[in-house]
């Protein structure tokens, strides 16, 4: 299925907040959530996406594959980085029904509160890619650094 074919409407409501998402927040932040994002929702086209541009971008290989497994390698990256990443899981997994108050505070402690709105749209739009890019089934593999940039 091609959703930018078959439901142009949404694909550009989606794509327009994909790019007001993104404003005074560092790419580099930005390309890691995303990847955290897509790594919990299984979502091999945008993890495809996101890898090549975060590389291309000049984010380490190292940083990459070690953002599933953040917890355990901490040093590797910086305490708001750290913050968003992990406010990344509270929202985008959801389990108890909502974001645990320890994890949206250390947020908040990391962030001034337009980069906290932000970041919960950045968190929000990846996990509407995620969702239409898992359903519909998108081949990973043929995705080339910057693409899809608007």
């Amino acid at each position: 299925m091609h959703m930018a074919k078959l439901a142009p409407e949404v694909y550009k409501a989606v794509l327009a907040l994909e790019i007001a998402s993104r404003k005074g927040l560092e790419p580099s932040l930005v390309e890691l959530v995303k990847i955290r994002a897509s790594q919990i929702n299984h979502c091999a086209f945008c993890l495809d996406m996101h890898t090549k541009d975060a590389i291309a971008a000049g984010e380490s290989v190292e940083r990459i594959v070690l953002l599933g497994a953040w917890e355990e390698s901490r040093h590797f990256y910086t305490e708001k980085e750290l913050a968003a990443i992990e406010f990344t899981e509270a929202v985008t997994v959801l389990t108890d029904g909502f974001v645990p108050d320890e994890v949206y505070e250390k947020a908040a402690a990391h962030f001034e509160e337009r980069e906290l709105a932000q970041l919960i749209a950045v968190i929000a739009t990846i996990n509407v890619w995620n969702r239409i890019g898992v359903t519909t089934r998108m081949v990973p593999g043929h995705y080339k650094p910057g693409m899809y940039k608007a």
